[in-house]
């Protein structure tokens, strides 16, 4: 079976291409309603995903994926994982390491990114992970805005996605032998509870390895009270 879909341009990431953890999500939720399973969903990018294009979903008995002109931009699985989060960071603190933003502070390699962009309030998610001090963490405090709702008024999982996207690039980005963020390049995630609009929670992530031009990481959205919501592992590229 296959349908389409556009990404708008307000989701991209990159000049000219959709946001990484957004695409992910999307395609993400068109398997979990079809399996009806709660488990990680794992999500490799293998091309960008370019803007206001159709691209053919395609849906398979275990799998579903992106694909135009013939060539697969994304493909998602289920896996047999819990993904690990890194540890909760209440929200005024990081709220507080917002200020240390490489973004903020030096060059921001994607200023129009939905997620970790200079955007205006309301239009991107101003998710601006900083270090966080005495630990291996960045984090942010996020406030959800009520534009990112759908039709229903709820926040859809590929917003959640998305959020847990950009900041384990910029944990990257803060270890000076990483360098990055590069490029999303696979995404493994669970999200385990509802993100509700105008509510506020703490995004977490650290860089965990490197392997040549391979980034790796993890990310957490966490409520007020320390309730995990959702948690992702990322792999991203650096560019050669």
């Amino acid at each position: 079976m296959q349908t389409t879909l556009s990404v708008p341009a307000r989701f991209r990431g990159p000049e000219g291409i959709a946001n990484g953890g957004w695409v992910a999500g999307t395609l993400a939720a068109t398997l979990a309603d079809r399996l009806d399973c709660a488990h990680a969903l794992e999500v490799t990018l293998r091309r960008p995903v370019p803007l206001d294009t159709d691209v053919i979903v395609g849906h398979m008995a275990n799998s579903a994926s992106l694909s135009l002109d013939g060539e697969v931009l994304a493909e998602a699985i289920p896996v047999a994982m819990n993904v690990t989060p890194p540890p909760f960071v209440p929200f005024a603190e990081a709220a507080r390491a917002e200020a240390g933003f490489a973004g903020l502070t030096g060059p921001h390699p994607a200023p129009g990114c939905f997620v970790c962009g200079l955007r205006d309030p309301g239009d991107g998610l101003r998710i601006f992970p900083g270090p966080v001090e005495g630990t291996d963490l960045v984090a942010a405090g996020w406030r959800v805005p009520v534009t990112v709702t759908d039709d229903d008024g709820v926040v859809p999982d590929a917003v959640v996605w998305a959020a847990l996207d950009c900041p384990s690039g910029w944990a990257n980005a803060a270890n000076a032998a990483n360098g990055g963020p590069g490029l999303l390049g696979r995404i493994t995630g669970q999200v385990f509870r509802r993100v509700y609009p105008n509510g506020t929670y703490s995004v977490v992530a650290r860089a965990t390895g490197r392997e040549g031009r391979k980034l790796f990481g993890e990310s957490a959205v966490y409520e007020v009270d320390g309730t995990l919501v959702a948690a992702a592992k990322a792999t991203w590229i650096l560019p050669a």
